[in-house]
């Protein structure tokens, strides 16, 4: 059996979702939290909004782009976003991992609109970007969760698109700059980057997205919690502090926890460095194994918050697929046992391997006291 390391990480945490908690977080910081009162009394709205009004300062969001607090986290304001606004013309579908097939599935077999293109990619790379047909909406995620691949910036979309852009950006929100003037809805959640708690989502209009909610109705029903106009009108209130149904205000006190803490440290460009040390981190180790690589083919495209690594060791490659999914599972197996890191396997759809959170609540000292264990672990499962 392989000597253990001696040094460990303070915190095990490097799930991809929820997210570690910013450091020094306790429950004291929910002491304020408006429990008990109503989510539409004075000072109840005035909370949440502080929530849309920091995040608007931190990300840079134009004044003009609508942003407001819905239910179902990130995966609720994508859905919402969906439904509201597709079928007015053509859409164009891209992804390469989990969730952005997921949102195919949705648009193909739920929504069944007739003028369905689509733009795929095997996990580790992207589509060609410079296929993507613009006079049409597009929908896509910033950065694939499940492969650790995210889109090289925003110079791809043109500004003078005809069609919406839509981006469910809930890894990437924070840790990666967003072109927001090139992008006419953003989705997330508090539970990524930030480390608030989940259920929650958060959705940004751009005034397109506005006018296409103003001027299109789509044929289907509308659930309530999609619901965004009102008698043919952007619902205002959505995006004023009021909420379709009822917030945890826990989780709003939460949020705005993890909000001043970004903004204590500096804003997103502080964050976004964070993310980067620790992709950074991992990177130096992986150019120094020869048992692991980035399952991102391109080092343009690497996440710096979903961190996917792939095993590339000979013997492990001969192994059957059913047996390399056991020796990935058991090398995450053997460092939760040791209370060395906690949910690190990758995603199910994923190829086997591991994969690291390298968002801003994680510290690089974390990381780097991580990674001589995850040799141990292989090599306790490569000697068996």
């Amino acid at each position: 059996m392989p000597d253990k390391p001696t040094r460990r990480p303070d915190r095990p945490h490097f799930s991809s979702g929820p997210c570690a908690k910013r450091p020094g977080w306790s429950t004291k910081v929910l002491e304020d939290a408006m429990v008990g009162r109503s989510h539409r009394a004075k000072p109840a709205v005035a909370r949440i909004q502080d929530v849309s009004d920091r995040s608007r300062r931190i990300l840079g969001i134009p004044d003009d782009y609508r942003l407001g607090l819905v239910p179902g986290s990130d995966t609720g304001a994508v859905e919402m976003a969906l439904w509201s606004l597709l079928g007015a013309r053509g859409v164009q579908l891209l992804a390469w991992e989990s969730f952005g097939q997921g949102w195919v599935t949705d648009v193909v077999k739920q929504l069944r609109l007739d003028e369905i293109s689509k733009l795929e990619a095997d996990y580790g790379a992207l589509p060609d970007l410079s296929q993507v047909d613009f006079d049409r909406d597009v929908v896509f995620t910033w950065n694939g969760t499940t492969s650790g691949v995210c889109v090289p910036g925003g110079d791809w979309i043109p500004d003078d698109r005809a069609g919406l852009t839509i981006c469910d950006a809930t890894s990437a929100v924070f840790a990666m700059e967003l072109p927001f003037e090139k992008l006419d809805v953003v989705t997330w959640s508090w539970q990524k980057v930030a480390g608030g708690e989940a259920a929650h989502g958060m959705i940004a209009l751009s005034p397109r997205a506005v006018e296409r909610l103003e001027s299109y109705v789509p044929p289907w029903p509308m659930p309530k919690l999609f619901r965004l106009t009102k008698a043919g009108k952007l619902n205002e209130s959505i995006f004023q502090g009021s909420t379709i149904n009822t917030p945890s205000m826990l989780c709003v006190e939460d949020a705005l926890d993890s909000l001043r803490w970004i903004e204590e440290l500096g804003g997103r460009a502080a964050v976004q460095e964070r993310s980067q040390n620790n992709l950074a981190a991992i990177t130096r180790w992986v150019e120094k194994s020869d048992w692991v690589d980035f399952l991102s083919r391109d080092v343009k495209t690497r996440s710096c918050t979903s961190i996917c690594l792939i095993l590339t060791d000979p013997w492990f490659q001969e192994q059957t697929p059913e047996k390399q999914t056991s020796l990935a599972k058991e090398i995450g197996s053997r460092l939760d046992a040791e209370g060395i890191a906690h949910d690190i396997g990758s995603y199910r759809d994923a190829p086997p391997g591991l994969r690291i959170w390298g968002g801003a609540t994680v510290e690089t000292a974390d990381i780097e006291a991580l990674l001589p264990w995850l040799d141990w672990a292989w090599a306790c499962v490569r000697e068996r």
